[in-house]
């Protein structure tokens, strides 16, 4: 039974007529006896009948108009906790973000939201949206020249474009220079990430770039587990110039005519941002995501 049509067989019982109904709903006396009769058609006995020219309710009617009432109240306190419920400030929210974004930003995100709750999700950048659905916030990345995120499923909120440079020992022959070239960086080396994860595509350019392949000699997710292997000197990598954290031990430079970066996105559904206490948290991650750098 819809609520709308239990609430106009409350209303005849309360108001004697139709056409009061009508006045008082602010609609046509035809659109209550068509939604009355819609009403009528669910029920297994009649609900009015005619009183000499007033349509009444019958004892059926009645009983069911008073339990109108308690549908009327339920669904008016169901609407009260929803609206509390959005408009709670201090309600949970759920991050998650892939590592050196969690690195980065989760130590300055907890102190700015007490309720905040924070995860890490390593994942190759289309499984990206489907966290969605287990996290109201998504913080995820993407090479510029990758796909967009399908906006068809999820709301995007841009954070920042980060360059990526190469990383390399301090002490290497190329950290004299400040800026590389594809060929320059070609034969070096390398450590990736795994298949499917952003940054391997930007090495792919640089290849395409120098015209050969690279020598790809492991294969590791973690940024900071990679600087510590740049720094041993086990190879070149590639490192977000934003959301690395600072190691002396390591030199960052641009590889001339190939600006990789990426973009730095909050995946969410739409209705998510109905929340305040989402919208609050979404709007630290902007914040702090602005002022880059480790803390």
């Amino acid at each position: 039974m819809d609520p709308h049509h239990l609430r106009l067989l409350r209303e005849l019982g309360d108001r004697g007529s139709v056409a009061a109904v009508a006045r008082a709903l602010h609609i046509t006396p035809s659109a209550v006896s068509q939604q009355l009769n819609t009403l009528q058609r669910s029920a297994r006995v009649p609900l009015t009948e005619r009183s000499g020219r007033r349509l009444v309710l019958t004892a059926a009617g009645r009983a069911l108009a008073a339990a109108a009432v308690e549908v009327m109240t339920a669904l008016d306190r169901a609407d009260r906790a929803v609206g509390a419920y959005l408009d709670d400030p201090s309600a949970p929210v759920t991050v998650c973000a892939f590592h050196s974004a969690a690195l980065t930003w989760f130590p300055r995100l907890v102190r700015r939201a007490a309720n905040v709750r924070c995860s890490d999700e390593d994942v190759a950048q289309t499984d990206f949206p489907s966290l969605v659905g287990d996290y109201d916030l998504v913080v995820a990345h993407r090479l510029a020249q990758h796909p967009p995120w399908p906006a068809d499923r999820v709301t995007v909120v841009p954070l920042i474009h980060e360059p990526i440079y190469v990383a390399m020992a301090a002490d290497s022959p190329l950290a004299a220079q400040a800026r590389l070239t594809p060929a320059e960086v070609a034969g070096q080396p390398w450590i990736s990430t795994h298949e499917g994860f952003p940054v391997g595509g930007a090495m792919t350019a640089i290849a395409a770039a120098a015209g050969r392949p690279l020598d790809i000699v492991h294969r590791i997710n973690e940024f900071t587990v990679v600087a510590s292997m740049v720094a041993a000197g086990a190879g070149l990598a590639l490192l977000p110039g934003h959301t690395s954290v600072p190691d002396p031990r390591l030199v960052l430079r641009p590889i001339d005519g190939l600006p990789a970066g990426r973009f730095v996105d909050v995946l969410t559904r739409p209705e998510t941002l109905h929340r305040a206490a989402v919208r609050a948290v979404l709007d630290a991650l902007r914040e702090i995501s602005r002022g880059g750098g480790a803390s």
